[in-house]
């Protein structure tokens, strides 16, 4: 038998063993229904594309998206559009891009100068041409831009002519026509070409100049006139990698479905010219 001393130091013993093993199994957690099981796989990350687009592929460019994402669920692809002036300064600033959709030679090639696209994947996507427009109900009748004057468009709208190339080639065309300087009192600046098309479709301009394709997208406009292709540079669309990606691989892959017959078609219906 037990002595009463022997006895106390056995409880003793016992009880501390219990109070270990209580200590070892709170500490091993149980699982929780968050905590994946050995044989579950982790969803895929998608790669996220910034695509830097002139304002006036808008449309186009919403539809490709559609398409590429659905043939590509791996991809995400993330737009900016705006004036091709501004979104090149935003790149040279250092704005997230991977890709870089001009309205303008000019821009491209000011990015070109600084070495910060790379070279060997530019290419030139679509062109354009430049239409006169005004509201739908609006009783301006004329059908040249030779025919513009202040007393028909007492509010002209027109794209900034630093930072939006539409409105770099508007300058350019009532420049060759002798129309610039009679017209730049009357002249509404806007941000970009979509600006200038919410300027006339509201009525706030009387007449504005935009893109064929920035024209066919609206049923609140009429295009009147459509600007002679030696009045101005030529509209070409050159696009390229953005020299910072980090996902080159991916972006030049989604450079070259903009080169393939759906999406030469796309940018077809929404008025867009291939590049002769």
């Amino acid at each position: 038998m037990l002595t009463s001393r022997k006895k106390k130091r056995f409880l003793s013993s016992l009880v501390s063993f219990s109070l270990l093993l209580a200590t070892v199994g709170c500490s091993t957690p149980a699982p929780s229904a968050t905590q994946p099981t050995g044989d579950s796989k982790s969803p895929q990350t998608k790669t996220e594309i910034f695509v830097s687009a002139a304002a006036s592929m808008t449309d186009v460019l919403q539809d490709v998206k559609k398409e590429y994402e659905t043939k590509h669920p791996e991809i995400t692809l993330t737009y900016n559009f705006g004036g091709s002036g501004k979104l090149a300064k935003q790149i040279e600033q250092g704005a997230p891009s991977d890709l870089f959709i001009s309205a303008s030679s000019k821009d491209m090639k000011a990015l070109k100068d600084k070495s910060l696209i790379i070279e060997d994947s530019q290419t030139e996507l679509v062109t354009n041409e430049m239409v006169l427009i005004a509201p739908k109900e609006s009783t301006i009748s004329i059908d040249s831009f030779e025919k513009i004057t202040p007393e028909t468009g007492k509010q002209f709208a027109i794209g900034e002519p630093s930072s939006v190339p539409v409105g770099r080639y508007t300058e350019e065309a009532l420049t060759k026509l002798g129309l610039w300087e009679k017209m730049k009192p009357n002249m509404v600046y806007a941000k970009d070409v979509r600006q200038v098309l919410t300027y006339v479709e509201s009525g706030n301009a009387e007449l504005g100049v935009v893109y064929k394709s920035d024209a066919l997208t609206s049923d609140k406009i009429k295009i009147l006139a459509t600007a002679k292709q030696d009045w101005h540079s030529p509209i070409v669309y050159p696009a390229s990698l953005v020299k910072a990606t980090q996902h080159q691989k991916e972006a030049q892959e989604f450079l070259t479905f903009l080169t393939t017959d759906f999406s030469k078609a796309a940018f077809e219906k929404y008025g867009f010219h291939p590049v002769k």
